[in-house]
């Protein structure tokens, strides 16, 4: 067991020169000493209590403050991470108030936390403050830190991480931990070959800090996809890995969402003149702030969709801008005010679509109304190409077939 004694520093806040705004997701569980919850007894051991670590679980612990225990059990690998004045004594046996059971408090198991569990990261200002709920949430799979992202741990706390991944490689723009930033490769790998870093993460997983952001002013793809199955089953482990049943009668499921939503999908398709994050301010700026839309809430970044030719062939995928549109209405409601917004989100592209470099836009919508279904793309060049391309695909087909049989190879 080591034992490290450390000056904290406040954490520096991380400005890094970008085509699109800076992500920052904090990791929100601790193995601290002082954290109530990670003791089986759900409070934190006092004078009279024997303290016991699993011997063979290996643990980083972050201790605040003095503590007085009459016994301690020390893990065979492991550290204890001291702050200032921050240390341990044993019990004299004096009275102490409040401390009369003298159990055994077991330190919590913290191998399941897992690096792809959305529910254990927030969304978090540069400087570590909590980013208020408002209207903008994320798909599923951009709950977790994506390629671009900056991921915070914060300072005065230990934490252990599973980083088990379907990637070879977890690509992330910086780390903060234990007080220091990492923003570039040399520091990350220094890091990594330090003594607290095989003690905070393990699994098959690799982080690797490249120090630079999304380079792309239309956004840049999360890049979760290969860990989407690893990230619903976190998601939905409480749930008995069932999403929740709907009122509407199909519902959508957007890419990078685990379950079925009520409201609107948006696809877009974009020029070079597209600006992902100027477009989302003018969404909540133009539409969102209007009394109207109080309840609404809208996701809004760049996916890979995989495209498909007549409906079944599978293509190329193709990046496009996808808005997901939610509402707080109920029943026979539900959904409904989601549609209206998404009808003038799709008006105002009609209108000045080319000036906000989107040259086409397709909705479809579920909402709780027994007549929902699904609106096409208002360009109707489009839909028309795609029926010339199934003729073509037929007519080709048919030709083929009648060239073989007066070949006589067909019968």
């Amino acid at each position: 067991l080591s034992v490290t004694l450390v000056n904290w520093v406040t954490l520096i806040s991380l400005i890094f020169p970008a085509a699109t705004a800076a992500v920052y997701k904090q990791w929100i569980p601790n193995t601290n000493f002082e954290t109530a919850s990670n003791w089986d007894k759900g409070r934190v051991p006092c004078a009279s209590d024997a303290v016991h670590f699993e011997k063979n679980k290996i643990i980083s612990v972050f201790v605040r403050s003095p503590h007085v225990l009459t016994d301690m059990y020390l893990p065979l690998n492991g550290e204890l991470v001291l702050a200032s004045g921050a240390g341990f004594a044993a019990f004299d046996g004096s009275w102490d108030p409040g401390c009369d059971s003298g159990v055994i408090a077991r330190f919590a198991d913290a191998e399941h936390h897992a690096w792809f569990n959305p529910t254990l990261w927030q969304s978090v200002s540069p400087g570590g403050e909590l980013e208020p709920s408002g209207r903008i949430f994320s798909v599923d799979e951009e709950r977790v830190p994506c390629h671009y992202d900056d991921v915070i741990f914060q300072p005065e706390t230990s934490f252990r991480v599973n980083v088990d991944s379907s990637q070879q490689v977890i690509h992330l723009r910086s780390i903060s931990l234990m007080g220091q930033e990492l923003s570039s490769p040399e520091a990350w790998a220094e890091y990594l070959h330090g003594s607290s870093a095989p003690l905070q993460f393990h699994g098959n997983g690799s982080i690797q800090v490249t120090g630079t952001g999304c380079p792309d002013k239309s956004g840049c793809v999360c890049g979760n996809t290969l860990d989407g199955d690893r990230i619903c089953a976190a998601l939905l482990e409480g749930s008995g890995r069932q999403c929740p049943v709907l009122t509407c009668q199909s519902p959508l499921k957007p890419h990078g969402h685990c379950c079925g939503i009520c409201g609107v999908t948006l696809s877009l398709d974009f020029t070079p003149d597209f600006d992902l994050q100027k477009y989302r301010d003018r969404l909540v700026q133009d539409f969102l702030s209007q009394p109207k839309y109080a309840g609404m809430q809208m996701a809004i970044s760049k996916v890979h969709k995989a495209q498909t030719f007549l409906g079944f062939i599978p293509r190329s995928s193709t990046p496009l801008i996808q808005i997901v549109l939610i509402d707080d209405e109920v029943g026979a409601q539900t959904g409904t005010t989601a549609e209206q917004l998404a009808a003038d989100i799709m008006e105002d592209i009609k209108q000045h679509g080319e000036a906000l470099g989107i040259s086409s836009g397709q909705m479809e919508v579920a909402t709780g109304s027994a007549s929902n279904g699904q609106l096409g793309s208002h360009v109707a060049s489009r839909t028309a190409a795609g029926i010339v391309m199934g003729l073509l695909f037929v007519f080709l087909l048919l030709g083929g077939i009648f060239f073989l049989y007066r070949r006589g190879k067909l019968r």
